[in-house]
């Protein structure tokens, strides 16, 4: 048999070529991808584990309940309410215009809304309604739709809206607090913000809470001095004038005569905190603390007492009140009181005669006096933007004229807290306590300005101001003796000088005379009404807070109710 051999084709010798080769290039990444993966599992662990981490464990803020702010009978004045924020990312959100239009029903958003906040951002975060109830948040995040989120939140609530707003102030979106108390005691208040470790799934949506890294801790409550009984009747009073006076704006504040304690701080007009909307800044701000005027007439008790605390006068020294030339200028009163003794000086409020008390005091006295009261001092509450008003150092050049504007309230500026602050010299025996916001329950630091003896002079003579003689019978409460001085202040125009047809209308006083309980400032800022004097349009309101005030502090009466027939006077004067 011969056998025959058919030669190799030259296709089958390629074919084994290539199929060889193939198999070479499998092993051979069979035997990269099995290196890798000894590499990863076994001699780089890490580097998998760290990975997987970033992917999918994540670590989140769990935000802090911010502390309470309270009256000082522990009534709530701000808040803090558990609610949900819904967010979505813009790289995930998928929807129909049906489902957005769902969305939009459930948090109160326009469709349109909805769009143009997702199309202008660019980043994988974007709120689309802030603080909502968390049922809702729940209802809008069961629509299934991709991208869209929740957020645990807190939302401020003030109780009492416009009625402790310029004291109180507010939050911002991120709950940090930007003006008034919640800006001053943020730190406090605040609390510090947990972290916790989360699973997502591969969309980025939480799936599992892994654990507490630390529990967030709540902020501190805060007791304020205010009486928010007294401080709604103050509010109530205070609106009622500048309505019924039509007046530009406002102020009151009350104080507690003993420890210095605020007990209402009141401004108008006022804002409602818990919505904002269309509210310029200049609102905002707490004219009590952060405004100054010239405080007029009302700072004439201060000049007596200082002259009697020196010796120079005493309540029957008398002097001739007929207009004063001084140089070019001329002081003089609404009439010619003529011969008045100091405490007729007072009651009339004679420009004329406080001036010639004024101008025999020597004026580094004098300025100290006025320096011990408080006047271009801080507070030092803490409030932001409280002012010090202004109080010039350049006594040595005070003049004769100097001297007697000076005496009747022109040329220096207080606000209306720090005026307040003087006043309690006259209700404490001569005792200043620091003025506070909040609740004290320490001893408070006092200073003594003017002795006993000085303070309950002045004081019995303020009580003649409040008389038919006086010029503040409006501020009068039946069953109470009342001290108090009136302030008719003529405002700074626009270019320079004083105005003749801008004024201030103030009352200063305190009650019960016979042991002062509680001081009250009154301003009423460019009454256009008519009536424009001191005791025509602050002193009623003064009655209407102060009597009020009095029935709800159970403070008894001083004195026998008055007759009937006792009519107030229909105006009033400097």
């Amino acid at each position: 048999m011969i056998n025959v051999v058919r030669p190799r084709m030259k296709d089958e010798t390629d074919y084994s070529r290539r199929w060889g080769a193939l198999l070479g290039a499998l092993m051979l990444g069979m035997l990269v991808l099995a290196g890798r993966a000894v590499n990863l599992q076994v001699l780089d662990r890490q580097f998998l584990q760290h990975e997987g981490h970033i992917r999918h464990d994540g670590l989140v803020f769990v935000p802090a309940h911010r502390g309470r702010l309270i009256d000082r009978n522990g009534e709530s004045l701000a808040i803090s309410t558990p609610v949900k924020s819904v967010w979505v990312n813009p790289k995930e959100f998928e929807a129909s215009d049906n489902n957005i239009k769902l969305l939009g029903d459930l948090i109160g958003m326009p469709v349109k809304d909805i769009h143009d906040r997702i199309d202008d951002s660019s980043r994988g975060f974007v709120y689309l309604k802030r603080r909502i109830s968390p049922e809702l948040a729940d209802q809008a995040i069961a629509l299934g739709l991709p991208g869209v989120y929740a957020d645990r939140e807190f939302r401020r609530y003030y109780p009492a809206g416009e009625v402790t707003a310029h004291l109180i102030g507010f939050n911002s979106a991120e709950d940090d607090g930007q003006e008034g108390i919640e800006l001053a005691y943020n730190d406090l208040l605040k609390g510090s913000p947990g972290k916790r470790w989360i699973m997502r799934d591969g969309k980025g949506r939480v799936i599992e809470d892994l654990e507490n890294v630390h529990l967030p801790v709540p902020g501190k409550d805060i007791t304020l001095s205010i009486d928010q009984r007294l401080q709604y009747l103050a509010y109530r009073e205070l609106k009622k004038a500048v309505i019924e006076n039509k007046a530009r704006s406002g102020s009151l504040v009350l104080l507690d005569a003993k420890n210095g304690d605020v007990l209402a701080m009141v401004n108008q007009p006022s804002f409602n905190p818990n919505s904002r909307v269309k509210i310029s800044g200049n609102v905002f701000r707490n004219r009590a603390m952060t405004d100054v005027f010239e405080p007029g007439s009302t700072i004439k008790p201060f000049v007596v007492a200082c002259a009697m605390e020196l010796g120079t006068v005493k309540q029957t020294t008398v002097f001739d009140t007929s207009p004063l030339h001084i140089g070019p200028n001329v002081v003089k009163d609404v009439h010619n009181y003529g011969m008045l003794d100091v405490a007729h000086i007072l009651q009339k409020s004679s420009n004329v005669g406080v001036s010639k008390i004024a101008i025999a005091l020597p004026s580094g006295k004098f300025w100290a006096f006025y320096n011990n009261l408080g006047f271009g001092q801080p507070l030092e509450t803490g409030f932001p933007g409280e002012t010090s008003g202004h109080l010039s150092a350049n006594h040595h050049q005070w003049g004769a004229f100097q001297k007697a504007t000076m005496a009747f309230g022109y040329g220096l500026s207080t606000s209306l807290l720090q005026l307040g602050r003087a006043y309690l010299s006259l209700a404490n025996d001569g005792v200043i306590p620091m003025v506070g916001l909040l609740k004290r329950d320490k001893p408070i630091e006092t200073h003594q300005i003017m002795s006993a003896k000085t303070a309950s002079s002045v004081r019995s003579m303020l009580e003649n101001v409040v008389s038919r003689e006086g010029t503040a019978l409006k501020a009068s409460v039946d069953g109470f003796r009342i001290a108090g001085k009136t302030g008719t202040v003529k405002k700074i125009g626009a270019h320079g000088g004083y105005t003749d047809n801008s004024y201030l209308a103030l009352f200063a006083g305190m009650a019960p005379a016979s042991d002062p309980r509680l001081v009250m400032i009154v301003m009423i800022d460019e009454p256009s009404a008519g009536a424009y004097y001191g005791g025509a349009v602050a002193a009623p309101v003064f009655s209407s807070v102060m009597e009020g005030a009095l029935r709800l502090l159970n403070i008894p009466p001083d004195q026998e109710p008055a007759q009937p027939h006792l009519v107030a006077a229909k105006d009033g004067t400097i």
